[in-house]
C-alpha cells in the first residue's frame, strides 16, 4: 500500500491559508476524493468537480460515512460546471493539480 503525504503536508498547507470552519468550498480537479476528506470535515458543504468519471466512481465509492451529506460530486470540467449548475456562491475555492 502507497500512502501519499503521510505527514499531511497538504492539508497544513491548505489550513495556513484558510480557515474551513463552515465554509461552502469548490474543489476544482477533485480526483479520487484523496485531499477532498482532508478538510471536508471542517466544511459546511463541498462541490467537487472532476473531468474523469472513473476518478470520481472512485471517490464517491471511498467516501467516508461521516462525510456523506457534505460532499456532492459532479463529473464535469469547470467550464461544464458553469454552464450547467445554477448561480452558486463560495467561500473558498481550491484548484490543485489541475490543468485548465
Amino acid at each position: 500500500m502507497i500512502r501519499i503525504d503521510p505527514e499531511n503536508n497538504e492539508p497544513h498547507a491548505l489550513f495556513d491559508f484558510a480557515d474551513f470552519t463552515g465554509k461552502h468550498v469548490l474543489e476544482i480537479g477533485c480526483g479520487d476524493g484523496r485531499l477532498t476528506w482532508r478538510y471536508a470535515n471542517k466544511a459546511a458543504h463541498v462541490t467537487a468537480i472532476e473531468p474523469s468519471d472513473k476518478q470520481i466512481a472512485l471517490a464517491r465509492k471511498n467516501l467516508p460515512k461521516h462525510l456523506r451529506g457534505r460532499i456532492e460530486f459532479h463529473v464535469a470540467t469547470l467550464e461544464e460546471f458553469a454552464v450547467n449548475s445554477k448561480a452558486s456562491v463560495f467561500d473558498i475555492v481550491i484548484l490543485s493539480y489541475s490543468l485548465c
